[in-house]
C-alpha cells in the first residue's frame, strides 16, 4: 500500500507540461495582440495621414472658369479627383476617391503584415481610413 501512494505522488504523468504549453501559448497569444496590435493601430495612422493628404491635393482644383465668371467657389470635380488619386499612386495602399463641386473625400485601405499573429494563422490586418477637404480661402478660415 505504501509503495502505491509513493508511486502516485511522484508521477505527475506530464501534467505540468501541458500547463506550461497552455500557458506559454497564452503569453505569446497576448504579446502578439500587443505588438500586432500596435503596429495596426500605427498602420490605421499612416491611412488616416495618407487618406487626408489625398484629400487636401484635390481640394486644390478650384473651378477657376466659375470663379472668374461668377466669383463662386467651387471645385472641379474632375480635376480634384485626378490630384486626388495622383496622390494616392506615391502611397503603397489601396484607395478610392469621390469628389464633389464642394468636398473631395478619400478611403485609404492599408494591410499591416503581423509579426507574432503570423503564429496563429493571421497573416495580416486590414484598416480604412477616410479624409475629406473642401477648398477655403484665405487663411483665417472658411468664407461665410
Amino acid at each position: 500500500m505504501i509503495s502505491i501512494v509513493r508511486r502516485l505522488s511522484y508521477d505527475d504523468g506530464g501534467q505540468m507540461t501541458a500547463f506550461v504549453v497552455v500557458i506559454t501559448t497564452v503569453t505569446v497569444m497576448f504579446a502578439g495582440l500587443v505588438l500586432d496590435g500596435g503596429l495596426a493601430l500605427a498602420a490605421k495612422s499612416r491611412a488616416l495621414g495618407e487618406a487626408q493628404e489625398a484629400a487636401r491635393a484635390g481640394a486644390q482644383a478650384i473651378d477657376v472658369a466659375a470663379y472668374r465668371r461668377d466669383g463662386t467657389w467651387v471645385l472641379a470635380p474632375g480635376e480634384a479627383s485626378r490630384r486626388a488619386r495622383t496622390c494616392l499612386a506615391s502611397t503603397k495602399d489601396d484607395g478610392s476617391v469621390s469628389a464633389t463641386t464642394t468636398t473631395v473625400s478619400v478611403t485609404v485601405t492599408a494591410r499591416q503584415p503581423t509579426q507574432l499573429l503570423r503564429l496563429f494563422g493571421v497573416d495580416d490586418l486590414t484598416v480604412t481610413a477616410v479624409g475629406s477637404a473642401r477648398p477655403v480661402r484665405g487663411i483665417a478660415g472658411r468664407d461665410p
